[in-house]
């Protein structure tokens, strides 16, 4: 655990951060003034040798560890700065004062000022997140900033998170879509997503592999370099930045990683930097992160920690409600419309899952009317199953509380096809030959018999492997 140094002007401020409550991982340090006795107040130790990088340094702060200067007064401040960074040149700094202005700091690359007396602990907790966060965005810009283009790579089909990150990403490095546009294997398909980017204005081009050479940095958000396939890319295995909420995977390398597998979305990782940074969010920045919050957590019903709540709470105060009603309305097409008419002509709930079968369709449909299934009463789960070409193409969602979701479709693919996603929603794909291979048949009434056979298979698998861990 990283630790934070404490410094303090006088034994009345030190009293005060007392008062306050030190954290077990803080290091007290006061600096006497002229005009008061050497009494060290309880749980201090004084600064020896004065306020200088010297004394600074006998401190022993480590990489990583933080600093925290303690005063009203503005002189103090400008030497306690100067000392810390000569003798920990890379440690954030916290200035903590009611009275000392920000124009009154001096430069440095990684300083944040606040409030003292106003603070409660939970407050100076989370000014040490900020500060935190800050570190990051320095290491990210200093990294970056020499690149001539960068590439800002998103997963094939992206969602909603991965391009409100993309798009945040490049306004915080201050760039433009020409030296850091945002890419991905495969084009967007679902309509919200394709209303996000014509919306906002956001271009994500589509490339091959061969044409990563052409940018000289590269950042991948919400996607790690091993999703993409069994033989990703080399390019992609040793990447500038990766920055994602997803389970952390392995057999890559990235100068600079930030992944955080407690938050719902990575869109909340870039709230918080551009909160560290005090960057002005403009509406049409904000409504792309708060959709991308919004999307990832289900609304903040699924899969969400206080940081995407927080998040959401700051971006709600400044997006725009006319833009998001745009994205989150896409028109479902006639064709579209007419199979979800086909089955819900005979559909019902068994077994707690909803199963719509829609015959040949445009595979942006299939999620939509996915979404659609879960409101059935009854329904833990929603199937939304078409045929996309030669293939038999299927989105799942869920409750949330029950298995997850990209477990049962690995399980239900597995040999057959591939398949695979988050805890409440997942996509497969089977070839409709090895379906034939199988099943001898690949018309509706035979799909909806043996996906929904699989699924009550395999979730009530899972249910009975639960009893038995529990009688154990």
């Amino acid at each position: 655990m990283a630790t934070r140094f404490i410094v303090c002007d006088g034994a009345e401020l030190a009293r005060l951060w007392a008062r306050i409550g030190a954290s077990e991982n803080e290091e007290l340090t006061w600096v006497p003034r002229e005009d008061e006795s050497r009494a060290r107040p309880t749980g201090f130790r004084s600064l020896q040798g004065g306020l200088t990088a010297e004394a600074i340094q006998k401190l022993g702060a480590k990489d990583g560890d933080d600093f925290a200067l303690v005063s009203e007064e503005a002189p103090f401040v400008r030497a306690a700065v100067s000392a810390v960074h000569e003798a920990a040149p890379h440690a954030p700094i916290l200035v903590m004062s009611d009275k000392v202005q920000t124009e009154d700091l001096p430069d440095h690359p990684c300083l944040r000022g606040a409030g003292l007396r106003t603070l409660i602990r939970d407050d100076v907790d989370k000014e040490f997140q900020h500060l935190a966060n800050l570190r990051r965005v320095v290491e990210l810009r200093t990294l970056l900033q020499s690149r001539e283009k960068l590439g800002i790579l998103l997963q094939p089909d992206p969602d909603p998170d991965g391009i409100a990150v993309g798009y945040g990403l490049r306004a915080l490095l201050g760039r433009k879509a020409p030296t850091a546009p945002l890419v991905s294997f495969g084009e967007v398909q679902r309509p919200e997503n394709r209303a996000m980017i014509q919306a906002l204005g956001i271009d994500v081009r589509t490339i091959t592999p061969d044409e990563l050479d052409e940018f000289d940095g590269l950042a991948l958000v919400d996607v790690q370099p091993t999703v993409f396939g069994e033989s990703p890319p080399a390019r992609v295995l040793s990447v500038d930045v990766v920055i994602d909420h997803h389970p952390e995977r392995t057999g890559y390398d990235a100068v600079m990683k930030d992944i955080r597998t407690g938050y719902g979305a990575t869109a909340t990782i870039l709230t918080e930097y551009m909160q560290a940074v005090g960057m002005e969010v403009r509406p049409k920045l904000a409504t792309a992160l708060l959709y991308g919050i919004k999307s990832d957590t289900q609304l903040l019903g699924r899969d969400t920690s206080s940081a995407d709540m927080q998040a959401f709470a700051y971006l709600h105060s400044v997006y725009s409600p006319a833009l998001l009603r745009r994205i989150e309305r896409p028109a479902l097409p006639e064709d579209g419309l007419r199979a979800l008419g086909r089955a819900l002509g005979s559909t019902k709930v068994e077994e707690g899952v909803h199963l719509l079968v829609l015959g040949r369709v445009r595979e942006d449909v299939i999620p939509q009317v996915a979404d659609l299934g879960l409101q059935a009463e009854g329904a833990e789960w929603s199937v939304a199953a078409g045929v996309v070409g030669s293939d038999l193409v299927f989105s799942v969602r869920n409750v949330g509380y029950v298995r997850a979701a990209g477990e049962v479709v690995r399980a239900i693919v597995e040999g057959l096809g591939v398949g695979g996603g988050h805890r409440s929603m997942a996509k497969g794909i089977v070839p409709l030959k090895n379906f034939r291979k199988v099943h001898k048949r690949a018309d509706r009434a035979t799909i909806r018999k043996a996906l929904l056979a699989a699924f009550v298979r395999a979730i009530q698998s899972d249910e009975e492997r639960a009893t038995l861990s529990k009688k154990r």
